[in-house]
């Protein structure tokens, strides 16, 4: 490509790297929201102040550490351990980073990664909330974005062993959703239900949340923001990030209706709680196989990620008696899960895909699907389960009984989410 075109696409691709970047940190309010709306009043700030706090850790251990750990020279299964900030990479001067022939800022590079790692920091803020303490989120937040995220990223995104094994996790099903959802799942098992979520003869209590019209406009936001997702995740515009945004809008719209249409036939009437965890079921499941499917398979996405993640949620918080405050594992893990496994099957030309690689079949796409689902998840899980257990030993994981009655806005942060004057 001659000097000029490269400068071009340099530009070009640069921008819209930044743009998706930007969409993509619009959805940190979107959870913000979204989370705000889906607890209970006294729990406002409380859950505000952890979105907010979050984004920050995560932008900083990220800048330190994170990045040089997910894009190493590392060997095997083993990243390297290095800093972004003596990397070089962040002086004034432009530093040219290509894939193919995509050509693009590194700093633009950056950018768009380190607001995918609070993003799935923000999928385990709503797993835990109305009962985790400040200290010990946060401390988990460090480690967290710093080093468990960027280990499983390195494997498949940073050029490590899954990526090598064919992994297709085209947006980050697996790198961001199934692995916020197996630290969620970790915390959760440790700090317990909620008090009250459930009677003495097991019977599901609802703990219903304070403000359904902020937490409708956290799903939107998130919705829009998701097409920064899956369609900056193409690395430049062009028929593969407009596909992506297509099959990711018409998943989330299928899977939304098909929760509302559940609801309708089991209980006679339909709940915008129901619709709005249909939406982001729907947006989770098609997440990994954004870039690889055509509309056949958005559709298929949505279907089955709205039926599976409603039958999730109720046998993990009714059967299981799991206390996942905002059914984050069911939603974002159970739907990244399901979306990893069909991707084998609708990535083929049959269902007008992109087609697997040369000498692939279903079935042995299927097994690398398998088998780096059970590494990302059961990375994740084990790690974090041993810091939130360093965590509750040193300074306790769970607020106590008086605190959480009262509420977390007040005996935490001193102050009100809402006021009646």
């Amino acid at each position: 490509m001659e000097e000029s075109l490269i400068q071009l696409s340099y530009s070009v691709d640069t921008l819209y790297f930044l743009v998706m970047g930007a969409l993509v940190m619009f959805m940190a309010p979107g959870f913000a929201m979204l989370e705000a709306g889906m607890v209970r009043a006294k729990n406002t700030s409380e859950i505000l102040t952890k979105n907010v706090a979050l984004f920050a850790i995560a932008s900083l251990m990220y800048l330190i550490v994170g990045y040089s750990i997910m894009y190493s020279d590392g060997s095997g299964w083993i990243p390297g351990i290095g800093t972004y900030l003596g990397g070089g990479d962040n002086s004034v001067s432009e530093v040219l980073a290509s894939e193919g022939d995509v050509y693009y800022s590194s700093a633009s590079d950056f950018f768009f990664q380190v607001v995918f790692v609070a993003t799935a920091m923000s999928i385990i803020s709503g797993a835990v909330a109305e009962r985790m303490k400040l200290f010990a989120f946060l401390a988990f937040a460090v480690v967290m974005t710093g080093f468990i995220y960027p280990v499983q990223g390195f494997w498949k995104w940073g050029g490590g062993p899954l990526q090598e094994a064919g992994f297709l996790d085209f947006a980050g099903s697996g790198v961001v959703h199934m692995c916020g959802a197996a630290a969620a799942l970790a915390g959760v098992l440790l700090l317990g239900a909620r008090k009250g979520k459930y009677g003495p003869n097991g019977q599901v209590n609802p703990l219903p949340g304070a403000n359904m019209p902020l937490a409708t406009l956290g799903m939107f936001i998130l919705w829009f923001g998701w097409f920064g997702f899956n369609g900056g995740s193409a690395l430049a515009a062009g028929q593969g990030a407009a596909m992506a945004l297509l099959v990711t809008h018409i998943s989330a719209a299928v899977a939304s209706l098909v929760w509302m249409f559940i609801e309708w036939r089991k209980f006679g009437r339909p709940s915008v709680v129901g619709m709005v965890t249909g939406m982001v079921a729907g947006l989770a499941t098609v997440t990994p196989a954004s870039g690889f499917i055509g509309v056949p398979g958005g559709i298929i996405l949505g279907l089955a990620g709205g039926y599976v993640c409603y039958v999730a949620v109720d046998f993990i918080r009714g059967k299981l008696q799991i206390d996942d405050s905002l059914d984050v594992f069911a939603v974002h893990g159970v739907g990244g899960v399901l979306g990893s496994l069909l991707v084998a099957v609708l990535a083929t030309e049959t269902f007008s895909g992109a087609g697997l690689g040369e000498g692939v079949t279903i079935s042995s796409q299927l097994g690398v699907q398998a088998a780096s689902i059970g590494i990302t998840v059961l990375w994740t899980a084990i790690a974090s389960y041993i810091i939130f257990k360093i965590a509750a030993v040193c300074g306790g994981l769970r607020v106590d009984s008086d605190a959480e009655t009262e509420g977390l806005d007040l005996t935490q942060h001193g102050e009100r989410g809402y006021h009646n004057s």
